[in-house]
């Protein structure tokens, strides 16, 4: 299931929705917005997207890390609009009757939502607003997967 929305979400209850299924291994991962960046403090982001375009690349994605890992349930959530440093602003969750497989597909899931996703990101700082572009670290992780023939 994906869901880009604005109000918060609990952990507690996407990981009892994860686990519903009964796979052997329930792998999440849960992103909170930084107070920094490279040049120094930052109060929060503004995050724009268009939902038709952003919730197909997210389907893309889950569908692609389908092919490569045997997967039960995927939980994608990522939040849009005004966020405050410190709030919760993206969930991956992923189930596998193998944890090599969860691992790997969380891993896969947040490194290709962070370059595919088109979710456009400003962060807001005492110096002003600034829109965020990819990093190269990001691009780097992702790239990875291009070589990698996982099971």
């Amino acid at each position: 299931m994906i869901s880009v929305q604005t109000q918060d979400f609990d952990v507690a209850e996407q990981y009892q929705l994860l686990r519903q299924q009964g796979e052997g291994a329930i792998v999440t991962f849960c992103g909170l917005v930084r107070d920094f960046n490279q040049q120094g403090k930052i109060s929060g982001l503004h995050l724009e997207h268009y939902p038709q375009m952003t919730e197909q690349a997210l389907q893309q994605i889950v569908n692609d890390a389908r092919a490569r890992w045997p997967l039960g349930n995927i939980r994608i959530i990522h939040r849009v609009g005004e966020l405050d440093a410190g709030e919760q602003i993206v969930f991956v969750g992923v189930t596998s009757q193998h944890r090599d497989a969860a691992f790997n597909a969380a891993q896969f899931i947040m490194d290709y939502l962070k370059t595919r996703a088109p979710i456009w990101k400003k962060e807001k700082s005492a110096q002003g607003d600034q829109w965020v572009a990819s990093k190269n670290s990001d691009i780097q992780a992702a790239s990875q997967w291009l070589d990698k023939e996982d099971s």
